[in-house]
């Protein structure tokens, strides 16, 4: 009921997921991953035990393909079983059934693998592969499209309906806390992956770290600038002075609290990171 790719980027150190399906929260059920372990994918009348079990013996250090045969070996119902799987190292391994439904089937190639079942053909997998390695962009960018172009060569013969990116590594998730560095889900949408596209766009917005060479000082054109977006967004209720004082100030760290946009633009910066002004610019436009 299901198309998915597990893949790992070595340079990033990142290990990942994505899927889609005609079927409730796929997200919920398909996508599992460790940072320094690996990434499994189960579907297709899923044993989500595969998950957690898989993911202890990557972490033990045995490859994609161990873990995969340990695995089925311990399922009497494997033929019904299709998973994908990647290792510490970005080896691959893939499985399908003889009874999951048609088309069913998988492939494997430098760092991941894809894999489906009940699709159009098998167009769609070898479509998600071509976009996978043509992709640019994190590892989560590259996953989405390789989801994107599965589903413009056919996808799941029953339709659309959710979709998920799941990407770990090492103390990537919010403030370092854990290793869920990106875990987006689309539920339930007549075009998921379109919704996940938009909601990955929304990540790099909130969480991509900002390049220091790109800040722009703030000056009086500036500030007037930040003014006038202040006070549309009912923070800023003074003068455009172009002065950057502290009332100025305050309503603009407010507005940027308000925006959830913390990590691109740090209190007491008097630089102004150009993704996030173009966004609030966007969001609060000239009259």
């Amino acid at each position: 009921m299901t198309y998915s790719i597990v893949a790992h980027d070595a340079t990033a150190k990142e290990w990942g997921v994505a899927t889609q399906s005609k079927f409730l929260a796929v997200g919920a059920v398909v996508p599992w991953a460790r940072a320094n372990a690996g990434a499994i994918a189960t579907q297709s009348y899923a044993n989500t035990s595969f998950g957690p079990q898989g993911l202890a013996l990557l972490s033990a250090g045995l490859s994609a393909q161990e873990t995969l045969d340990r695995l089925l070996a311990a399922d009497d119902d494997r033929e019904h079983r299709q998973v994908g799987v990647i290792d510490q190292s970005g080896g691959a391994a893939t499985f399908t059934g003889k009874d999951c439904h048609a088309w069913a089937g998988g492939l494997i190639g430098n760092g991941y693998a894809v894999q489906g079942n009940i699709l159009v053909g098998e167009e769609t997998v070898k479509a998600m592969a071509r976009g996978y390695e043509a992709a640019s962009g994190e590892l989560a960018d590259r996953l989405v499209a390789a989801l994107a172009a599965g589903q413009a060569a056919g996808g799941d013969r029953r339709g659309q309906q959710s979709a998920a990116v799941l990407v770990v590594r090492e103390r990537g998730g919010y403030a370092g806390f854990n290793d869920r560095y990106l875990d987006l889900r689309v539920d339930d949408d007549p075009r998921p992956i379109e919704r996940l596209q938009h909601l990955l766009e929304l990540h790099h917005l909130y969480f991509a770290k900002p390049d220091p060479a790109t800040l722009i000082p703030i000056d009086a054109a500036l500030t007037r600038e930040l003014q006038r977006i202040a006070q549309r967004s009912g923070h800023y209720r003074g003068a455009i002075t172009g002065e950057y004082d502290q009332v100025t100030r305050a309503a603009v760290e407010a507005l940027i609290g308000t925006e959830n946009l913390e990590d691109r633009w740090p209190p007491g910066a008097d630089q102004v990171e150009p993704v996030a002004l173009r966004y609030l610019q966007q969001l609060y436009p000239s009259a």
